[in-house]
């Protein structure tokens, strides 16, 4: 029998390429292509959208289109208030995150108002209702398949004609149409463009489960991100109890939104009040510590920042962060220095973000420099006060978006002082709270002189 002609897929981009090399020649990344069975070319290729006629944009119908709430608060925060007909979702994260756990629970949550189907290609039907049984949840109107053929699967779809169907994983899934193994890069865009499909012309919301790599991101072509509607990450340590699920893509809502998760024996519960979760609990004041209001989509959040400063034994001094960007760090040392006169070049410096919670955004840098100003003179921070305020290279204190919310939340969780930026000064007084307006890095290292 004649070996089958092998090819390598690259595994960002999905383009073939007849012999193996270093780059990418369609879209230029390195060390992404992988071995794999050549595919024929299919006969024709379908859109994954139907088609329409030519017309104008404005005579199109651009009405809101009604969402199915899932029955659990912090997923639908995040998908933007619920489940949209013929949406397609796809969720991913490390292995026992509990992917699987929360999406059983939205299900058995929509049993009672709609048609759900969980198709399972990694568990058997007992292990899915064991499951079930252990998280309490009445599964009773949750229709199950287990099969892993593409085609199968889809035949059950157009026969029961579900309104919210959960694929887990799209991974399992092999189309017989191609020759490669169940999760090569053929089949698993295959299988995308045929569930998408399918979602599109039947009104269906699906909801795909994606394996992830060791850098934490989704595994397969990229395009199977391009291809789906809405793009949901599950941040956190297996070893914790708190699970982050976060919006990267969204085509019917916002991204950037957070929804707090504790992990519990009855599986996922959302979080009231995650403020409280990246807050330590000090029994009296320390030096180093700094909380800051972050913004995280609509919802503002109280995120303790540490600071450990230490004499270094080595002549290229450490600098690491957990939960913020390394190199800022380093940009933010050379200010202080530059700016406000306080030199670290000798001293080790380890940054924290409380809580396991990732910062991206610039507000943190005038809370950074805060808590590292404290730690390196061994003075704590007034009691009951927060910042925010991003800091430029000319020792400028710039203006974040939405303070007058951040101070909002602040206040509420009874915090009574805020170093700001000058910008970010709020028109009227919140009561119960003083607001300490600063322009520059060095003004804000004085304030913290005059109150410490």
């Amino acid at each position: 029998m004649a070996k089958p002609k092998t090819a390598y897929a690259c595994t960002e981009c999905g383009g073939e390429s007849p012999k193996w090399q270093g780059q990418c020649p369609n879209c230029g990344a390195w060390n992404t292509l992988v071995e794999g069975v050549a595919e024929g070319a299919p006969a024709r290729y379908q859109g994954v959208a139907p088609t329409s006629r030519v017309t104008r944009l404005s005579e199109v119908d651009a009405g809101e289109q009604p969402r199915r709430p899932t029955g659990v608060a912090e997923l639908d925060r995040v998908l933007g208030g619920g489940l949209v007909a013929g949406a397609v979702v796809l969720i991913g994260g490390d292995p026992g995150i509990g992917k699987s756990t929360l999406l059983l629970q939205a299900l058995a949550a929509l049993g009672g108002a709609a048609r759900v189907l969980y198709v399972s290609g990694e568990e058997s039907a007992r292990q899915v209702a064991l499951r079930a049984r252990r998280l309490g949840v009445d599964a009773g109107a949750v229709e199950l398949l287990a099969e892993i053929q593409l085609e199968r699967v889809l035949a059950e779809l157009q026969a029961r004609a579900p309104e919210v169907a959960v694929i887990d994983s799209i991974q399992t899934l092999y189309s017989e149409a191609l020759a490669s193994a169940p999760g090569s890069v053929s089949q698993v865009r295959e299988c995308a463009a045929q569930l998408t499909r399918f979602a599109k012309a039947s009104g269906t919301a699906l909801l795909l489960v994606g394996h992830v790599t060791k850098e934490g991101a989704i595994a397969g072509p990229r395009v199977l991100e391009h291809i789906v509607d809405c793009v949901l990450y599950f941040e956190g340590d297996t070893h914790s109890s708190f699970r982050l699920v976060r919006a990267i893509k969204n085509r019917f809502g916002a991204v950037n939104e957070l929804g707090v998760f504790a992990m519990t024996e009855k599986g996922l519960k959302g979080v009231s009040n995650p403020s409280a979760l990246f807050l330590s609990q000090h029994g009296q004041e320390v030096a180093g510590s700094c909380v800051m209001v972050t913004q995280e989509g609509t919802r503002p959040l109280l995120v303790e920042i540490q600071a450990l400063v230490d004499e270094s034994p080595l002549s290229n001094p450490r600098r690491l962060t957990v939960g913020l960007e390394q190199n800022r760090l380093a940009m933010l040392l050379a200010v202080l220095h530059r700016h406000a006169g306080v030199a670290a070049r000798d001293q080790d410096v380890f940054v924290n973000a409380v809580g396991g919670v990732k910062i991206d955004e610039p507000a943190a840098d005038l809370p950074v420099l805060l808590a590292i100003v404290s730690s390196l003179r061994g003075r704590p921070l007034p009691p009951k006060m927060v910042a925010f305020g991003e800091v430029g290279l000319a020792g400028e204190v710039r203006p974040v978006q939405r303070g007058q919310e951040r101070l909002r939340e602040a206040s509420k969780l009874g915090f009574t002082q805020a170093l700001v930026p000058h910008a970010n000064r709020p028109r009227s007084p919140i009561e119960g709270m003083e607001i300490i307006a600063v322009s520059r890095i060095d003004e804000a290292v004085q304030a913290l002189r005059e109150r410490g």
